[in-house]
């Protein structure tokens, strides 16, 4: 069996090591990195290589650089979220624009989630996730016309108590969801909402919400920057 090399240039080669050591906590919020010397016969490179992996996670926002004292790994990391938390009100520092709102025909794979027949159509709401003022998310999410025609889902302003409060309000309350969680390089659509730099892939969740008898009510695609996000579950084993 042939074995397998590592073919990503070598600044991507040396980033993605000095991102691991920061996301294991090997290397911590505020701790400075070893000089570009050091790294330069750490990695047995050039100092451009160097520069370029340097800047590379400077671009991610893992480092930072401090005139005149070196580069240090920037305080504000990997943001954990918390995916029971749907069913909560969002947290502070927390905000979002209403994108778009349209009655289409949705993608395959939502229309069977939400057990619509060909042609059917479904609420679309898309969504653009702040995080002080900085993009954390894009979300497509799906109602099926025929339950949410003529409410606020369907209207073009953003909502109290959001989507759970409207589906509740006609009888649905939203009881369980499901994800499915993967992982890809970006659209267009995504890198230039999100902001994100090149090569940084996105975290793609499809959920399904169901009410009561397991009715789907609602699907989102929600997608975010892989480079600063994790997601958080708790199961009971007992």
């Amino acid at each position: 069996m042939v074995q397998y090399q590592d073919t990503r240039p070598k600044h991507q080669q040396i980033a993605a090591a000095i991102r691991a050591d920061i996301m294991a906590g090997r290397l911590s919020p505020g701790a400075q990195l070893p000089s570009t010397q050091q790294l330069v016969s750490q990695y047995t490179t050039a100092n451009a290589t160097v520069q370029r992996a340097l800047s590379l996670l400077k671009d991610e926002g893992f480092l930072e650089g401090r005139p005149g004292k070196g580069v240090f790994v920037r305080a504000k990391q990997l943001a954990v979220v918390e995916v029971s938390s749907y069913f909560a009100p969002s947290p502070r520092g927390y905000s979002y624009e209403l994108l778009s709102v349209d009655e289409v025909v949705p993608p395959p794979d939502v229309a069977q989630a939400l057990g619509l027949d060909d042609g059917d159509k479904a609420v679309l709401r898309h969504r653009l996730l702040l995080h002080d003022g900085d993009p954390v998310e894009l979300s497509w999410s799906y109602y099926p016309s025929t339950l949410v025609r003529g409410t606020p889902l369907a209207g073009s302003k953003k909502i109290k108590g959001g989507a759970p409060q409207v589906l509740t309000d006609l009888g649905y309350p939203q009881r369980e969801f499901t994800d499915l969680l993967s992982s890809r390089p970006p659209t267009v659509e995504e890198a230039e909402g999100l902001e994100l730099p090149e090569g940084v892939p996105v975290m793609r969740q499809f959920r399904v919400v169901y009410a009561e008898n397991k009715r789907p009510v609602e699907v989102s695609v929600l997608v975010k920057g892989g480079h600063l996000y994790t997601l958080q579950y708790h199961q009971r084993t007992t």
